[in-house]
């Protein structure tokens, strides 16, 4: 008896568990405790913000784009220039998805895993692209590939054109979208920490069974939303491929190329070629999001 009070005494009860203090009805410390009108209002003006930058420009492009019937639109997506800008966009997307990828997961295996002299240099490094605009980005491709640049000259003697050919565009996506794969990554690895690697170690199992059987299960959704950034931000980028692509219809024209083009000429008929195109590069951005939400909640790892 005298173990059984000493157990259930103030003194030497345990910390109360977010449901008993729910039950209890005490809030969390730390919590601010809002009125019922302070609640209303932060909600009306949270979704009165997201309404007023995202849902309404996505609704008035979504009428500019259908207000003349199914007809017209259909008719810009058979366009020659369409074709060929959604084909060059999907191509550019893809490659930089992909190395943005395989340099992701490896750049953030480094920075987490291994100390080395430079790694906060790195760190710096990778958030660069995020932090300057997108058009001194494409300037500073053009200084280093272009006809007067650091490696443009050599290349160009050998054959090898950089700038304003496809080869431009995907480097300028892949710098803009470098950060977001290893910004995903690293925080999910620093909190798994190393333990479950050194286990299996221990057990006989080599880097590559370490790699696909612990690391990347552990990464997998952060890996997931880091490749729908990168592929949304690919598909959607403007200021540096335009510096760097020429925008030649039919040759160097992406998207979001297209769209500007489009826009800047007169007439119905290419305002409706740039509603529609904008409309293709908005409903594909949000199909890729429903997507992964609706796969994260029905995994079971």
């Amino acid at each position: 008896m005298a173990e059984l009070d000493t157990a259930s005494s103030p003194a030497t009860d345990p910390e109360p568990s977010p449901g008993r203090r729910r039950q209890t009805g005490r809030a969390p410390r730390g919590a601010i405790d809002a009125g019922p009108v302070s609640r209303i209002a932060l909600r009306t003006i949270a979704i009165g913000y997201v309404l007023a930058l995202v849902a309404l420009p996505v609704v008035m492009v979504t009428r500019k784009t259908f207000e003349d019937g199914l007809a017209p639109v259909l008719e810009v997506l058979r366009s020659p220039d369409f074709v060929s800008a959604a084909e060059l966009t999907l191509w550019v997307a893809l490659l930089a998805v992909a190395l943005n990828t395989v340099f992701g997961l490896t750049i953030s295996f480094l920075l987490v895993r291994f100390s080395f002299p430079g790694r906060r240099l790195l760190n710096a490094l990778i958030d660069l692209p995020v932090s300057i605009s997108p058009v001194v980005v494409g300037i500073a491709l053009i200084l280093v590939y272009g006809h007067t640049g650091w490696l443009g000259r050599g290349l160009e003697e050998n054959g090898i054109t950089i700038i304003f050919s496809t080869p431009a565009i995907v480097l300028a996506t892949v710098i803009v979208a470098l950060p977001l794969v290893v910004r995903e990554v690293v925080p999910v690895l620093e909190e798994a920490g190393t333990e479950q690697d050194q286990a299996a170690e221990s057990l006989g199992a080599n880097a590559f069974q370490r790699f696909t059987r612990i690391t990347l299960p552990t990464v997998k959704w952060a890996l997931a939303y880091g490749v729908v950034l990168t592929l949304a931000r690919s598909l959607g980028e403007f200021g540096a491929v335009r510096v760097v692509s020429g925008s030649v219809a039919g040759e160097s024209q992406t998207l979001t190329l297209f769209v500007n083009d489009s826009y800047q000429e007169f007439g119905p008929s290419a305002e409706r070629a740039a509603f529609t195109a904008a409309f293709v590069l908005m409903l594909v951005a949000v199909l890729f999001i429903v997507l992964i939400a609706w796969l994260r909640p029905n995994s079971h790892d």
